[in-house]
């Protein structure tokens, strides 16, 4: 089975146990490791089985995939930043970084900046934005993932925290990452997979740390710890109705606002 998810070590170390045949029954993997920006792309392709994408791309998806209630992505205190060098307080002329067109952190900056308007926007990698923003190319740069952990070290300040934005005006928790199977294959089975390396994660957290460091991009254990303790909670095993609610609502804001096609169910 073709899998593809992100190198980051909450995506690892959910995924450890069915990748390393931990899971009895478990479909053997085939894995690729991509930054969101490329999955949202390839699953757009159907190049995959089951893939890791962003929540804000699931409108352009949902036609050949489902979305599993598991595995992903959600949570409170876990949203993108905005980062800047200077004492801006918003976006308006700022030579912007991001990390993909269709990614949720993208999707939460354009319902958060309506109104604002930056000189340019430029899709960068990911571990591109921070130095770049550093080093003068970018006045501003909207950062993820262990992100949270390490923009100080590159003299930046948060103009932004818009998971706390959303969280303070919609009182629902910050919806990120997806995992979507094609519709072909068999949902129920593939979440009880999913799910089961899921609980396995949880019950030998030491099992991945291997795994984990060996395709992190921040080196550091104590931040690969962080970023594990912060995205990987009780959403990854099962999103239930605040989940599904708070998917619901980012997703109809952004379709009000004519930022993503209509979309059908999510469930």
């Amino acid at each position: 089975m073709k899998l593809a998810f992100s190198p980051c070590p909450n995506d690892t170390f959910i995924f450890h146990a069915w990748t390393h045949g931990l899971i009895p029954g478990a479909p053997a993997t085939e894995v690729t490791f991509a930054d969101v920006d490329v999955t949202n792309t390839a699953a757009e392709q159907g190049r995959f089985d089951v893939v890791k994408v962003s929540y804000a791309a699931l409108p352009w998806l949902l036609a050949d995939y489902r979305l599993l209630p598991c595995g992903g992505a959600l949570g409170r205190g876990c949203g993108p930043l905005v980062l800047a060098a200077d004492d801006r307080t918003d976006l308006d002329g700022a030579r912007l970084a991001v990390p993909g067109e269709r990614t949720t952190a993208y999707l939460l900056m354009r319902l958060w900046g309506a109104g604002q308007s930056p000189a340019s926007i430029e899709v960068a990698p990911f571990a591109e934005i921070m130095p770049g923003v550093r080093d003068g190319r970018f006045d501003a740069g909207l950062v993820i993932h262990e992100a949270r952990f390490t923009y100080p070290r590159y003299g930046l300040r948060a103009l932004a925290d818009l998971g706390q934005w959303w969280e303070q005006s919609t009182g629902h928790p910050i919806p990120l990452g997806a995992i979507l199977a094609r519709r072909e294959l068999d949902a129920a089975a593939l979440t009880d997979v999913l799910r089961r390396s899921v609980d396995y994660a949880f019950a030998h957290p030491d099992a991945s740390a291997a795994f984990v460091a060996e395709h992190a991009d921040e080196l550091d254990p104590d931040v690969q710890r962080q970023h594990i303790e912060l995205y990987v909670n009780s959403f990854s095993r099962d999103l239930g109705e605040e989940g599904y609610a708070a998917i619901e609502l980012l997703l109809g804001r952004a379709r009000q606002a004519g930022l993503v096609p209509a979309f059908g169910p999510l469930r």
